[in-house]
Parts: structure tokens; sequence; C-alpha cells
């Protein structure tokens, strides 16, 4: 494959017909440039050079006072419930539709889960459902920006100020997303991001924990690092923590990654427009929803197909991958999976998150990689209206 100064693929070089990846990156000279400094240079003294530039710059991108590197989104989600001091006896309510990585943590440290049913447009956390959700024990909720849209904060905040609650902003898969021109990350008592090689910033591997709370952020430093404290003591260990650090050289590729991020965006929203383009006035489809205040930063394109199609999204992708095309399904509610089966709050799930169960049987994401052409978006959205048409057998 061929590849221009810009990272992309020359398009008379890349057939139509490749096989079209669902998430991917987009890499340039100054990501490798980047890498091989910190292959060169960060070690002894300077080992810890990238880690401190990319905390600082994504800090400063999402206007947080701090920031810690960290492996994983799951990773910061995990330290701030610890950091919180959220642990047994205590309720986290979660959005049904979304990734476990969201609610895995919650179980790490003893608390629970709950799911709470999502907006219809959005896809993202509803405030009734919160609201009801609510009980004398819970302590705190997390908000998923979902595919890279984002909730009703005020809304959302307000509910949580109400009842006292910690709020926890699942980032994750929105960098460049904003809510009333504030960029998502700058919500709650803490936020997250994720940099998976799928995700529009990515490290590989890697996550971030932002916060304006200093006792969050000291908590946490010591507890992402074995539990040791700050002292004349080396290997000194104050309580048993957790080993949640980035590498330098994921660090490079993050911070080459975040100055460019501006291109990054852009890019997804264009992937996007050419999907709306494509895709507009077939009825009964409906891709992301950017409300009035929000900015949706789409990391995913994704299309919750109709009941009066009469196709599942597993017939959906079963046929598009026949034509070369990789998709994903939209999650499946937290609430159905094995991994909480016979929870008393997940029996509750099922039974009143109607909206997360009926838009989960039904989407999918499609193509979202940077490396996307258009003539490969227009070939995506052919397939798929004969998809729905019943015309494209699997």
């Amino acid at each position: 494959m061929s590849i221009n100064e810009e990272g992309l693929p020359t398009p008379d070089k890349r057939r139509v017909t490749d096989r079209i990846p669902v998430a991917g990156p987009w890499i340039t000279d100054k990501e490798i440039a980047y890498v091989t400094d910190a292959v060169k240079t960060a070690w002894y003294g300077e080992a810890n050079t990238y880690q401190r530039r990319f905390e600082e710059a994504f800090g400063d991108y999402v206007s947080r006072r701090y920031a810690i590197a960290l492996p994983s989104a799951t990773s910061a989600i995990h330290l701030a419930l610890a950091g919180f001091g959220i642990g047994p006896g205590d309720e986290v309510i979660v959005p049904d539709a979304t990734w476990i990585a969201t609610s895995a943590p919650i179980s790490y440290v003893g608390a629970t889960p709950v799911f709470a049913d999502i907006e219809e447009r959005s896809w993202c956390l509803s405030p009734a459902s919160l609201e009801a959700s609510i009980t004398a024990r819970t302590r705190a909720v997390i908000l998923v920006n979902l595919y890279g849209g984002m909730p009703d904060m005020d809304a959302m905040l307000a509910i949580a100020k109400r009842h006292r609650l910690i709020v926890i902003e699942d980032a994750a898969e929105s960098v460049g997303a904003e809510y009333r021109r504030r960029r998502a990350g700058s919500f709650g008592d803490a936020s997250v991001f994720s940099f998976h090689g799928s995700k529009t910033l990515t490290t590989g591997e890697g996550g971030m924990l932002l916060t304006d709370d200093e006792a969050l952020y000291q908590r946490a430093l010591i507890l992402r690092d074995h539990g040791r404290a700050p002292g004349p003591i080396q290997f000194w260990n104050q309580e048993v923590g957790f080993k949640y650090r980035m590498s330098s050289l994921q660090a490079a590729l993050g911070l080459a990654q975040l100055e460019r991020v501006a291109e990054l965006v852009e890019r997804k929203r264009t992937i996007f427009g050419w999907y709306r383009e494509d895709l507009d006035g077939v009825a009964g489809v409906t891709l992301n929803y950017a409300g009035p205040m929000v900015m949706n930063a789409y990391w995913m394109v994704t299309a919750v197909i109709g009941p009066e199609h009469g196709i599942t999204k597993e017939e959906m992708m079963a046929a598009l991958d026949a034509h070369g095309i990789t998709t994903r399904p939209f999650f499946y509610p937290l609430s159905s999976l094995p991994a909480y089966a016979g929870t008393p709050e997940a029996s509750a799930a099922r039974g009143h998150n109607r909206i997360a169960y009926s838009v989960s049987t039904r989407g999918i994401n499609l193509p979202s990689a940077l490396n996307l052409t258009r003539e490969q978006v227009a070939y995506v959205c052919d397939r798929f209206r004969r998809a729905i048409a019943h015309e494209l057998a699997a």
C-alpha cells in the first residue's frame, strides 16, 4: 500500500474493494520522529520526559489542572474510583449501552454497577433513567460519551449535584468533542480518555486520567505506582497499589498525535460527512446525532436500522463482511452479558432499559478508520443500501 506525504493511502494505489477496516490510525513522519527520539533519548535522567510533556499538553488541551498518563482508560476509571474511596456497599450508575471497560472497574473496587437506560437519539445516559436509578447507596455516576457524542451535561450535572454524586466523565471515545464549546473531558470530578489503537488519537494502548481535584491527583499518583508515596526511602510501599504507567514510547506517540489532534478530528468529521451525504434519504436509518449543544467527534460512524427493514445487526454485519467490509456491533447492553448474569441489577435493567435493548439489536459501527477514501465510503454505503433492501446476500 502506497502512503502519501500526509500518511494516508494514495487513492490510485488502493483499490476500493480491498478489505475495508472498521478502525485505524493516521500516522505520519511526526509520530515516527517522536517515537524514534524516545527510543534514543528517553532513558536515565530523561526517562519520564515524554510522559510529562504528554500529560501537561493533554491537560492544557482539555482545560484540566492535573493529568496522569496510564496504560488504558479502564485503569483510569479504576484509579478514579479507588481514589475517591468508592468500594463495597456503594453503587455506581453507568449507561447500559457501553463497553464493559466502563463498568468492570466498579467491580474491581468491590462496588456494585447499576445499569441505567440511554436516550433514543444521543445513545448516551438518559437523565430520567439516571434519576430513577439513584438509591441511598449511590456514590457516583459514570457518564459515557458514546461513539464521539455527548450526553445532556447540564441535566446530568444538575442531578448529580442535587444527590451529591461523584461524576466521572468517560470520554474514552470522544477526543475533540464539545458540549457548549467545552471540550469533552472537562466535565465532572474526573475524566478519562482511551488511546487504544482504534481511537482517533492513539498511543497503541494507553489512557489518561484528568481532574481538577488535587487530593484525587495526589492519591492516584500513589495508587498507580504500587502504593509508593514520595519520600527518602526507595521501594518503601505504604499500601498495596497498582502498576499503572505509560511508557515513554507510547507517550511520544501520543504527544505527536496530540499536536495533530485538530486535523485528526476534522478527518473524522469529514468521513462522517461522506456517510451522511451518501445515506441521506434512506428511510429508517439513523446516524450519529449531534444536538444543538454538542459537537460530535464521530469516533465511530454508527447506523441504527429501523425495525421496518427486518434485518438484525448480525445479519447486516454478515452481509457486509461477505463484501470485504469490516464492521462492529453496537455495544450489547451490559445487563445482557454473561459477565453480569444472575445479578439483581442486571435482571432489573433487562426489565426496564427499553431503549438500550432496542437500539443495540439494530445498530452497527460502519468503517471509520482514518485512512478511508471517499471511494471506499461510497462502496460501503452502496452495499449497505442493498443489504437493507435484502438485495445483498451474505
